[in-house]
């Protein structure tokens, strides 16, 4: 019991400790990550010692990371990563091996090892996408030229942590010295260790592909949501458990299983579930990056640190403003582009922790580099304070172009692959849109997929599920599911959490017509109104025998029933209980209508036959 209350004491801290900086963060205007960060200084042992085991925090919290990046290989489809190639390769790469060779070339002129100046520059080079994304999105940037090429870049920077994780074992074998020392990585338990990854690696290639998809496809069956989710963070964790094992990054396995699922049906849902625990754990990773801030160093070497901190910025601005330049970026979206890439970023903590576990990195200029990255991001968000208050203005009234390309795929969602959604994403597949498409059936989900379609499976409803499949980013969702109360809802949670998202919604009735009116919702059909209108025809046709005349009757319906709807939502607002009367008198009065005019057709007919 008293172990139970440790945890519970612990839980309740770590938690605490996080709601309120970021909320005071927030407030301030610095962003999540700055308020996990000064959280973790708070609450650690340079700040309140509320918190005394830091690496066991930390060895939990690196879960942060996997999950991170097991997000971050869900969304590179390989199309995706296709049509972004080129800037890919040439921003990215660039700016990369422009840092880790900038660097390492700094390190060496003031007497550091080659060794430790790569693994150094593998590590500054990267910069903090959670902290860059937010202030690019906040600020309506993501669509400019700037926004799109940082973008690139962080994206560039992920993908790269995957073989630099993988050079960490090769630099440290490099510093092992003599030949029995030598003897013993290239012996036997090492070749042993070396099948025992390739098993590891086959076996989640093959898993990933032939076996994740059907099982995810049977548990979306059950309607199960909880089993859902439990099976996903049964992936992420046994993936990462098996890595470990092998003596591999537990980053690099679940990306690899993170990017066999890309293409899956169940990537939006899959990503929903993960989300929370992914949020908690990184906030948890960058709370534990906080409470190992060793700012008695910064005590003892103000100047080394200041230094470092100093020469990140002007090292890493110094190639963004080369590639700036080189891409053509706008000289008004330059300097927020090199500010929110100049900092260094969440994965350097995990390169040197790495980098001093394989004999690397000294574990002296580890603590002096994790200090220096960690205050670059606590800057950060102070610079754009700066940025904003007294750049941002001057370069608004600049002439800033808007990045012109072609519409991504994604920017119009279908919720909903019954009878009317299959319908409208077919028409929209035919006319060169690429819609994606949500439903909650995984047996309609891959019947459409095996026809081209961009299906995804879960509840279009949930606002996790939404946010994954770019609903932030989206320009029209269609709200075609066949429950009523299920469309109404999503009408509200669509208006309040994307107003800016445009909204073309099936109605069942009039009455839910009006109600999502109500809501605000521009675009909406009845679902049966049209179909109603052509049997009809057809049903007139073949009584009076003068398909000119049902025509003519089914058109005029159509404008009366226009005019009722307008009146009927009038009354639907002043008066809801006077909306059946006021219905009756406007039926009486087209069928009084429609007689006076066939009454009228008749004697026109007449008068041609006396003729």
């Amino acid at each position: 019991m008293e172990h139970g209350n440790a945890f519970m004491v612990q839980g309740i801290i770590f938690l605490g400790a996080a709601v309120l900086a970021v909320i005071i963060s927030h407030r301030l205007g610095l962003g999540s990550v700055a308020g996990y960060l000064l959280a973790g200084i708070a609450i650690g042992p340079m700040g309140f010692k509320l918190i005394g085991q830091i690496e066991d925090v930390r060895r939990f919290a690196e879960l942060g990371v996997v999950f991170l990046l097991f997000v971050i290989g869900l969304e590179l489809e390989p199309k995706r990563l296709w049509n972004m190639r080129v800037r890919l390769l040439s921003l990215g790469l660039g700016q990369v091996l422009g840092s880790i060779a900038l660097i390492t070339l700094a390190a060496w002129a003031v007497g550091i090892d080659y060794k430790t100046g790569i693994v150094a520059g593998m590590a500054l080079a990267l910069s903090s996408t959670a902290l860059a994304l937010q202030p690019l999105t906040e600020r309506g940037a993501m669509h400019t030229q700037g926004g799109q090429s940082a973008f690139s870049i962080l994206l560039f920077q992920d993908i790269a942590v995957i073989p630099m994780l993988a050079l960490l074992p090769l630099l440290g074998a490099v510093a092992v010295q003599g030949a029995a020392a030598q003897q013993a990585a290239a012996g036997a338990p090492a070749t042993h260790g070396f099948g025992f990854a390739i098993g590891v690696i086959v076996a989640t290639l093959l898993g990933g592909h032939f076996l994740v998809r059907p099982v995810f496809r049977h548990i979306a069956r059950t309607r199960q949501r909880e089993i859902f989710t439990a099976f996903a963070l049964l992936l992420v964790l046994g993936i990462a458990f098996g890595f470990e094992m092998a003596g591999l990054s537990m980053a690099l396995g679940t990306f690899l299983a993170g990017v066999l699922l890309a293409e899956s049906e169940y990537r939006h849902e899959i990503e929903a579930a993960i989300e929370p625990f992914k949020g908690l754990l990184l906030g948890l990773f960058f709370i534990s990056v906080g409470m190992s801030v060793d700012f008695s160093l910064l005590k003892s070497q103000p100047l080394v640190i200041a230094g470092l901190i100093a020469a990140l910025f002007v090292l890493k601005g110094t190639v963004l403003w080369v590639i700036a330049k080189a891409a053509r970026i706008p000289v008004g979206e330059r300097p927020l582009f090199i500010v929110l890439l100049a900092q260094g970023g969440e994965f350097a903590f995990v390169l040197l922790g790495l980098g001093v576990e394989r004999n690397a990195l000294p574990v002296d200029a580890a603590r002096a580099l994790t200090l220096a990255v960690a205050l670059s991001m606590l800057t950060t968000p102070f610079i754009l304070l700066a940025y904003d208050r007294w750049f941002a203005p001057s370069l608004a009234r600049m002439d800033v172009p808007t990045a012109q390309q072609a519409p991504e795929r994604g920017q119009v969602i279908v919720a909903g692959l019954g009878r009317v959604g299959q319908v409208v994403a077919r028409l929209l597949h035919a006319s060169g849109i690429e819609p994606t498409i949500l439903d909650d059936d995984p047996d309609h989900v891959e019947q459409l997929r095996h026809f081209g379609f961009r299906v995804f499976y879960g509840d279009a409803t949930r606002l996790d599920l939404l946010e994954a499949a770019g609903a932030a980013s989206a320009r029209l969702i269609v709200l075609a599911l066949d429950d009523a109360d299920a469309t109404t809802l999503l009408a509200r949670t669509v208006r309040k959490q994307y107003p800016n998202l445009r909204i073309v919604a099936r109605a069942r009735d009039m009455r839910h017509m009006f109600a999502l009116r109500d809501l605000g919702v521009e675009f909406i059909e009845r679902e049966t109104f049209l179909s109603a209108l052509a049997l009809g025809e057809s049903v007139l046709t073949a009584a009076t025998g003068d398909a000119r005349q049902a025509h003519r009757s089914v058109r005029q319906f159509a404008d009366h029933d226009r005019d009722v709807v307008a009146k009927l939502y009038d009354v639907h607002k002043s008066d809801p209980d006077a909306h059946v009367l006021a219905s009756n008198e406007l039926r009486d009065q087209f069928a009084r209508t429609l007689r006076e005019d066939e009454d009228a057709t008749r004697t026109v007919r007449l008068d041609e036959v006396k003729q």
